[in-house]
């Protein structure tokens, strides 16, 4: 920093934080021909010692339409069943996706492959710099930085995200309180070599006052993720290799001889949430908007799923695309579509843990009726499925829209081809019946590769934004105004 203005314009987006939800919004809105600063507390170089080890099936399919999701499917592990605890094992196979599983991949190889694509589109990276304060006006938002020199300066833009985690400096500069709890004080995180190898791939147990989460690396490490009810110490004290082999070894049976440890820490896992993910022109995402247990591995993925959701928003409102009387409704449904999903998993993720760690004979016999509820039920079960996978999340819809609108779109065999490679584009996709020729504005047209008769006009994140039955020119026409697709 040099102490002057820059000034980005007001046509520009700045991100705060880049881990994988600013990562992914970034790459997205530059990819989108928006001009995007990513501004980074840390030094340049992404740690490999990161807490998320999942993807879920509705992630990757965000990931398949910007052309990730294969390269990433081949660097981790696809997991068909995913066990939460004690007699209930969840069956992924069966998920309507392309993705019918859980994919084992460390958080460090997501966000390589995120950081590289918003490179290639032109992100303007600010490591080393921290955010000390905004304001904001009419036209844009101004932010007030300080660089690792000592150096102060200031960064202007049309609007702001802060996707920069648990303690946001985006958060606390627009005042936004982040009411919750600690639910667990002293989580203990271990990354280490293990001598035998585990039964399964991702191994979860608890039995007493203790719980213990072991998932593989590709390097040959093994993340260890443990609690001792007993021994609910602060975060500040010290933590040795013994101490976490007496937790794996209580709740796992062995400590699978567990050595070399390369990174030990302790963490207090948050329940907490934003009551507005919006404020004028600032934006809160992933965990600067909502922090939960790591039951069901939710958090990297809900962040994403944020970044989608808002990516497309704020391109249409910075490119000119959303007409003034339809701008801030369209940027105020990024709040209404997912504070109610940060809600749900904060909820469902807080319950898990809790069952998990049952110890008295009703929260145990509760945790036994749960699981023979999921595995015996199939809407239960399916619903728990699409929850904890995220395909299972519906957007509010207007009053007398089709039943679709506000739903997922798996990905559909079109004439064109593959409805998440169409995507690809960035744009709105309009899928008409065979035959039927439609002027779609920016839209891209594609036909139902059967006799389907369904008009569905389907939104860059996969939900479908309009539909209609035997629709003619003018309903399609409107629904492309109101989308601002034309």
């Amino acid at each position: 920093m040099n102490g002057s203005t820059n000034d980005g314009g007001t046509g520009g987006v700045v991100v705060v934080g880049a881990g994988p939800t600013g990562l992914l919004l970034a790459g997205d809105l530059a990819t989108a021909g928006v001009p995007v600063t990513l501004v980074e507390k840390r030094a340049p170089g992404i740690s490999n010692l990161s807490r998320a080890l999942v993807v879920h099936a509705r992630t990757l399919e965000q990931l398949d339409a910007r052309g990730l999701a294969d390269e990433l499917e081949a660097k981790g592990e696809a997991l068909a069943t995913m066990r939460l605890f004690d007699r209930l094992t969840l069956d992924l196979a069966p998920l309507p996706s392309r993705f019918p599983h859980v994919l084992v991949l460390p958080q460090y190889e997501v966000e390589r492959v995120l950081k590289r694509r918003a490179e290639e589109a032109g992100v303007r990276f600010a490591y080393g710099t921290e955010v000390t304060g905004l304001t904001q006006d009419a036209d844009g938002v101004t932010l007030r930085l300080r660089g690792a020199d000592g150096e102060s300066g200031t960064l202007r833009a049309a609007y702001a995200v802060g996707a920069d985690g648990l303690r946001s400096a985006v958060r606390e500069a627009v005042g936004l309180p982040f009411p919750g709890r600690s639910v667990i004080r002293s989580l203990v995180l271990a990354d280490v070599r293990l001598a035998e190898r585990p039964p399964t791939l991702l191994t979860v147990n608890a039995v007493g006052d203790a719980f213990a989460f072991l998932a593989p690396f590709a390097d040959g490490y093994h993340r260890v993720i443990g609690w001792n009810r007993a021994r609910d110490v602060a975060g500040s004290e010290p933590l040795g290799l013994d101490e976490v082999k007496e937790i794996v070894r209580a709740a796992l049976g062995r400590d699978f001889g567990m050595h070399d440890p390369r990174w030990m820490s302790r963490f207090h896992s948050d329940e907490r949430q934003v009551p507005a993910y919006r404020v004028g022109r600032v934006f809160l995402a992933g965990d600067a908007a909502h922090v939960h247990s790591p039951a069901g591995g939710q958090g990297m993925n809900t962040g994403l799923q944020d970044a989608a959701n808002l990516s497309w928003k704020l391109a249409a409102a910075v490119n000119g695309r959303a007409p003034s009387a339809l701008l801030d409704g369209l940027l105020d449904t990024y709040h209404a579509e997912r504070h109610p999903v940060g809600k749900a998993v904060l909820r469902s993720s807080g319950a898990l843990v809790r069952l998990a760690m049952a110890k008295r004979p009703w929260t145990r016999g509760a945790r036994a009726a749960l699981a023979a509820l999921v595995t015996g039920v199939p809407a239960v079960r399916a619903k728990a499925v699409g929850q904890i996978t995220g395909i299972g999340f519906v957007y509010p819809a207007p009053r007398g829209a089709h039943r679709l609108v506000g739903r997922r779109v798996p990905d559909l065999a079109l004439a064109e081809g593959r409805l998440y490679e169409l995507l690809r584009a960035g744009a709105f996709v309009l899928v008409v019946p065979r035959g039927v020729r439609r002027e779609a504005g920016r839209a891209v047209v594609a036909h139902w590769s059967g006799d389907r008769r369904t008009t569905l006009l389907v939104r860059p994140d996969g939900y479908v934004a309009w539909a209609g039955e035997e629709a003619d020119a003018e309903a399609v026409r409107v629904a492309l105004e109101r989308s601002a697709q034309l």
